[in-house]
């Protein structure tokens, strides 16, 4: 049922089902895309208990839930009715503005997010079974070793492949047929070619892109790259076949597209795949990986600072996808990355600064917050903890920051590389293992460095971040003290009191000025109200709403947004009725003020029309305090009811 009401709150909040383009979810994010983004209710969302906060990137919408994503998407789905595993099957065009950078990214992670867990999991095995064999637990020649390996490295060498499925849903290709155009370029006879040690030619003899034929194509050249582990060259290749594919499409007949469309796009796309785009593709890898290997050369331990402060602040705006595809590019032309290893302390300095703000913070939500965070990003899943933790503190976030940058110069010291995509956290070590020649002083390197950020992290926190661990509650009750503490004061600002001869007004009885339930004041969800701060009351849950005059007298305050009435009653006493928690921040949305400042008054007269369910839809209770802003000028003031009551019905004993 929570996850029930939960999706339907996130439907309602991104603006509905008919605003909904699609919705898939990774690690810890729904990610929406939608029609207007206008549509939806950014700080309602963030507001909604389960949601952690609302990110918006790369054309995406992405509301962050935390390690329970997949069961609230599954949920989501049901509740919203959407089909064909959350997309949307309409005929929308998208007409985004995206950049070039944004669309960039929306591909790469379009295309690598969905086997990406597989794609680390197989990492982790092809690290862990070559750490066996150099410690002497396995030996490369027994059967088990070849098995092993195999499962983990199955998935790098058919890599194209696995990219070629999700490209094809993301430029709208057939499946098959874009699985067909990987399945050639890593073709057994194909593979072998491109290590024959017969050359016809060499053409662009003396530059960098100089390259022995092998083979031609009915004549023309092929210069043949090995595709296998490969990502730029089949992204390009499924991209090129979308618009083959829509060409062939436009004039086979309908009756024979079914064969014919997959049979001339195969024909087309896969020799112009190995004349053209194979090997262009390959020299655009071979220049990414030398561009960004030269940047780290000129200065390992700059590039290590960059990337171990400002990691945290891609994965916010997700730009960090782009060092994926640069990650890859190093991998097929060299066998191992050094780029994306600087990330690994991050997310050790994001957990040591979660811990230290669990045993310093006194909010028991943050604690509840904190923990499941802290576990999380152990194993690299530090969404919750940025989100929900150090980023909405500001100086907790910085320090991790600060951390990681520090702890990242021993991973450049170390010249630690990656020689496959691994896990996150804990689960990336393996990742770091030479596949060839096994665990080197590079690998303890990298865990030195993950153990000093967690360090850090921790002792900067417990040292300079303390203050801002509770910050924000104090800072809201302050808040919420003053604005209560301001009204009255205008209460007892334009009072026309006339200090009576005793020290205690004479008793009066105040009648409900609401239908709905009569509650102690106690039971209100602010503490501004419920520790009497302001005075003594009541509140009452309406059920109708119109608010009423609890007693003859006048109007001393009206607020400009409605939600609050001041009055001085006949009788002496101070009352002021607030409509709602925090309903200041409507600025007047859902009421209608009927009365003005120093007008009279009689007991049930209508003060102010407010609408109840628009107030609740925005996210905010309609719980109305009424409290006696000079409680002090009575002996006591109590309830002379509980439960139901109606307008006109003795609710407050002021004696």
């Amino acid at each position: 049922m929570a996850y029930e009401d939960l999706s339907k709150k996130i439907i309602a909040g991104v603006g509905g089902k008919d605003n909904v383009v699609s919705v898939v979810h990774c690690t810890t994010r729904l990610r929406f895309k939608l029609k207007d983004e206008k549509k939806a209710r950014d700080d309602e969302l963030k507001n909604t208990d389960g949601i952690v906060t609302v990110v918006k990137s790369a054309g995406q919408y992405q509301v962050v839930i935390g390690n329970e994503v997949a069961d609230v998407y599954d949920t989501l789905i049901k509740v919203g009715g959407f089909s064909d595993g959350g997309q949307v099957a309409d005929d929308y065009v998208d007409k985004s503005n995206m950049s070039i950078a944004d669309k960039f990214i929306d591909i790469v992670s379009g295309i690598f997010t969905p086997f990406l867990g597989a794609l680390a999991s197989a990492g982790m095995i092809k690290g862990l079974v070559a750490a066996c064999a150099s410690l002497g637990i396995l030996s490369k020649a027994s059967g088990a070793y070849q098995i092993l390996y195999a499962i983990g490295d199955s998935i790098f060498y058919f890599l194209p492949i696995m990219i070629a499925v999700n490209a094809a849903k993301k430029f709208k290709v057939e499946l098959f047929t874009a699985m067909g155009i990987a399945a050639a370029m890593l073709y057994p006879a194909i593979v072998a070619i491109s290590s024959s040690k017969t050359t016809l030619m060499t053409i662009f003899k003396g530059t960098f892109l100089q390259s022995d034929v092998h083979t031609t194509f009915f004549g023309i050249p092929v210069i043949m790259m090995n595709y296998s582990s490969t990502v730029i060259p089949i992204i390009l290749a499924v991209w090129f076949a979308g618009y083959v594919q829509k060409w062939v499409k436009s004039w086979v007949p309908a009756v024979v597209r079914t064969f014919l469309v997959p049979f001339f796009t195969l024909l087309i796309v896969v020799p112009i795949t190995f004349i053209v785009i194979g090997p262009v593709a390959t020299w655009l890898g071979d220049l990414l990986a030398a561009v960004t290997n030269g940047a780290y050369n000129l200065s390992p331990i700059l590039a290590a600072i960059l990337m171990g402060a400002f990691w945290q602040v891609f994965v916010i705006f997700g730009v960090h996808w782009g060092f994926v595809a640069v990650f890859f590019a190093n991998l097929a032309a060299y066998g191992f990355d050094k780029l994306l290893v600087l990330s690994s302390a991050a997310s050790f300095a994001q957990i040591g600064v979660v811990l230290a703000i669990l045993l310093q913070t006194k909010n028991e939500k943050t604690k509840g917050l904190a923990f499941p965070a802290f576990l999380s990003g152990i194993f690299g899943v530090t969404e919750p903890a940025i989100y929900g933790v150090t980023l909405p503190r500001k100086k907790p976030f910085i320090i991790s920051c600060i951390a990681s940058a520090l702890a990242t110069i021993i991973i450049a010291l170390g010249n630690v590389k990656l020689y496959m995509m691994g896990g996150m956290g804990i689960f990336l070590y393996p990742a770091a293992i030479n596949p060839k020649t096994g665990i080197d002083k590079s690998f303890y390197f990298l865990i030195a460095a993950t153990i000093v950020a967690f360090i850090l992290g921790f002792v900067l926190q417990m040292l300079f971040g303390k203050d801002a661990v509770d910050a924000q509650d104090q800072e809201h009750i302050a808040n919420d003290v003053q604005v209560a503490a301001n009204e009255a004061k205008e209460i007892k600002k334009n009072a026309a009191v006339v200090k009576p001869s005793v020290d205690y007004n004479k008793p009066t009885t105040l009648v409900s000025p609401l239908n709905g339930e009569l509650i102690p004041l106690s039971e209100v969800k602010d503490e501004v109200f419920s520790t009497k701060a302001m005075g003594d009351g009541a509140a009452i849950r309406p059920s109708e709403g119109v608010l009423r005059a609890p007693a003859n007298g006048h109007v001393v305050l009206v607020f400009p947004t409605g939600h609050a009435i001041g009055m001085h009653t006949d009788d002496g006493a101070e009352v002021l009725m607030h409509i709602g928690m925090d309903t200041v921040n409507l600025n007047g949305k859902g009421f209608e003020t009927l009365v003005k400042k120093d007008q009279v008054v009689k007991a049930g007269d209508p003060l102010v029309k407010f609408d109840i369910e628009a107030i609740k839809k925005a996210g905010y209770d309609v719980t109305t305090p009424i409290v006696i802003t000079n409680t002090k000028n009575y002996h006591k003031v109590s309830l002379a009811k509980q439960g139901l009551v109606h307008v006109g019905d003795n609710v407050l004993d002021l004696d």
